[in-house]
């Protein structure tokens, strides 16, 4: 049997970390999320220009995604999000974006601001920034004619058409945060998306010491899929199993034990399990979406595959195919 409290790491930003963030806070308190701070447009944006700080918001989501249920924390999570609307400076300001920036002026120190933050929301984990610095995404697209052109910033390359060639980070050289290296060092698992693929998932992989501690840890690893299929963006035309083509383009030597995917988003199943197999990972299919048309991940049904994928139960009647954790 695995324990009964696994420490998981979960890497990401926005929207698809938050998901995999409520997922894995119905099966464990023992969460580390590590959150990209590559963010340069809206309210996060205004902030790292104006006064040289990490971007928050995506600080700010994965913190809200793991707050109590009491109706304190609840309470406190919706300060966090509510966004000020205005015909001035405030206009789409998060509270909680200010919040965490006036604690780091005040403590001098990001991640004890984060953990403050944390305490009030009676955070079921610890959030992370996956680097010291604020992060530039450069991106390397070819259009269809075949022209290579040059895009920068997360905002940009994240709506850019076109086919990615490359992503970079600017520096090239980011200081990891150890906090962040060492919750990876001594994990049981380490979940990487889902979320956009080039402009928060990637990343990680592109910071030198959060390379090196997911080449080094002996945890297993959990591939989470998007729900929607890359049909605009940064991802337009891409099939589910070119996700784990580029991944590997990245990261050749990286040790991925699970892929989750949900049926309805993956165009062919043949193709996807066959570079799961290609690369020694175990596919599991599961329906992980809401199931309302919408591409949101159910928390309780993508914590029932995560739970599958914890217990080696990969097969399509439960058979074990993974030594339990």
């Amino acid at each position: 049997m695995r324990a009964a409290s696994p420490a998981v790491v979960a890497l990401g930003g926005g929207h698809g970390l938050s998901a995999s963030l409520s997922a894995l806070r119905l099966m464990t308190d023992r969460i580390t999320a590590v959150v990209t701070v590559a963010d340069d447009g809206g309210s996060s944006g205004r902030l790292r220009d104006e006064l040289g700080v990490l971007p928050p918001g995506d600080l700010r989501m994965a913190l809200a995604a793991l707050c109590d249920d009491s109706d304190w924390g609840q309470t406190w999570r919706d300060v966090l999000q509510h966004r000020f609307s205005s015909a001035g400076d405030l206009d789409q300001h998060a509270v909680g974006n200010l919040l965490i920036v006036a604690l780091w002026e005040l403590l001098g120190d990001t991640v004890e601001g984060l953990d403050w933050v944390g305490k009030l929301l009676g955070a079921r984990g610890r959030v992370l920034p996956m680097a010291a610095v604020p992060l530039l995404i450069e991106a390397d697209v070819v259009d269809a004619a075949g022209t290579t052109r040059r895009v920068v910033g997360q905002s940009a390359v994240a709506v850019t058409t076109g086919t990615i060639n490359q992503v970079r980070l600017d520096p090239a050289d980011p200081p990891a945060c150890p906090e962040a290296v060492a919750a990876i060092e001594s994990a049981d698992w380490v979940v990487l998306g889902p979320g956009s693929w080039y402009t928060s998932v990637l990343p990680h992989l592109l910071v030198p010491g959060l390379h090196d501690a997911l080449h080094r840890t002996r945890a297993r690893m959990i591939v989470t899929l998007n729900l929607a299929a890359g049909d605009s963006g940064e991802t337009a035309g891409m099939r589910a199993d070119q996700y784990l083509e580029v991944l590997q383009r990245y990261a050749p030597d990286l040790r991925v034990d699970a892929v989750v995917a949900d049926p309805s988003a993956v165009d062919d199943v043949a193709a996807l399990s066959a570079r799961c197999a290609g690369q020694g990972s175990r596919l599991l299919l599961r329906q992980v979406g809401r199931g309302d048309g919408t591409p949101r991940h159910d928390p309780l049904r993508l914590a029932g595959a995560y739970s599958d994928v914890l217990d080696g139960f990969l097969g399509d009647v439960g058979t074990r195919e993974l030594p339990a954790q």
